[in-house]
């Protein structure tokens, strides 16, 4: 579709008209619908660079746009997709040792304010407390296997847990 200001380009201005004309490549539509009809998004992705994989980051920017999921002033608990839970499921490099207050990669806690309060929590999901494999490829067969046995295990459950406080007090005690 035609750009609302072609001398100055404004990413989210162009986007959140895209979404209301309706001009919305069809990739994207589809996958809105997708976020629309789930009651629960599960990310799964291996921490890359301290962050989410740039092609899951991606995906957020280029779905999850202003009009769909928030619009100010409705955003964190009043966000567009308020009734809405996420969990955020991922493998480490490292070792839970590492990602502890005061270690080297710092809190665990602190890499996941902006994917989960800074996305998530934005557009007004609820956030569940994230499942976290460390180090799946440095531990044993048997470490292995009891990962997913907790992941599955975790699954069965889901729906009886508590959003986390996804405030500032809950990142960063």
């Amino acid at each position: 579709g035609c750009l609302i200001n072609s001398e100055e380009f404004n990413y989210g201005m162009e986007t959140r008209e895209a979404y209301k004309r309706g001009d919305l490549s069809s990739d994207l539509v589809e996958e809105q619908k997708k976020v629309q009809e789930a009651d629960l998004l599960i990310f799964q992705f291996p921490l890359y660079w301290f962050s989410m994989p740039a092609i899951m980051k991606g995906w957020m920017d280029r779905v999850l746009v202003q009009g769909f999921a928030h619009e100010f002033p409705n955003c964190y608990d009043s966000g567009l997709l308020k009734n809405k839970l996420a969990l955020f499921s991922f493998t480490t490099g490292g070792s839970k040792e590492m990602y502890e207050k005061g270690a080297i990669n710092g809190d665990i806690r602190h890499l996941l304010w902006p994917m989960q309060h800074g996305i998530m929590h934005f557009c007004g999901v609820r956030v569940l407390e994230p499942h976290i494999c460390f180090a799946p490829e440095y531990v044993s067969e048997e470490k292995r296997k009891g990962m997913l046995i907790a992941w599955a295990q975790r699954l069965k459950t889901l729906w009886n847990e508590e959003p986390i406080n996804c405030s500032p007090e809950w990142y960063f005690k």
